[in-house]
């Protein structure tokens, strides 16, 4: 009997969390600041170029690879952006603030899907990306 309440309790969780975090079931979009598209990011996290070209994936374990899958970094379940030597190279926080590993603010994920410099100038879009892949891909240049 506890097997299976544990069991049922893992489903639950696992419904709890997909309903909770933000969905990439399609890809989502990233633009620049004229809107004009500059890549995706597929449902298995295979990050594309405008012209759909694959130029590295994201993994479930927070491993990011160039399309020829070397390890360029990771993401960490606290935020924390490492580079492929282990290196912090910032965070990014629940409400979308990317800080360098200084923790000096380095932009914004906003709510709207807006991406923002430190001086609050709009350099493009990624909304229903997950913040931390946006991150990823405009602050610390791990794909593009």
């Amino acid at each position: 009997m506890h097997f299976e309440r544990k069991r049922y309790l893992n489903l639950f969780l696992a419904i709890a969390l997909m309903l909770s975090v933000p969905s990439i079931a399609q890809s989502q979009t990233i633009r620049d600041r004229n809107n004009c598209t500059i890549g995706k990011i597929e449902s298995d996290g295979t990050v594309r170029d405008r012209n759909y070209m694959m130029i590295g994936r994201i993994n479930s374990n927070g491993d990011i690879r160039d399309r020829n899958n070397r390890l360029l970094g990771k993401i960490g379940s606290n935020g924390d952006i490492r580079n492929d030597m282990n290196c912090l190279l910032g965070k990014v926080s629940s409400d979308g603030i990317v800080r360098n590993s200084n923790n000096m603010t380095i932009g914004k994920i906003c709510s709207d899907g807006s991406v923002r410099d430190r001086d609050n100038r709009l350099i493009g879009y990624a909304k229903g990306v997950p913040v931390i892949y946006a991150a990823v891909y405009f602050f610390f240049g791990l794909i593009r």
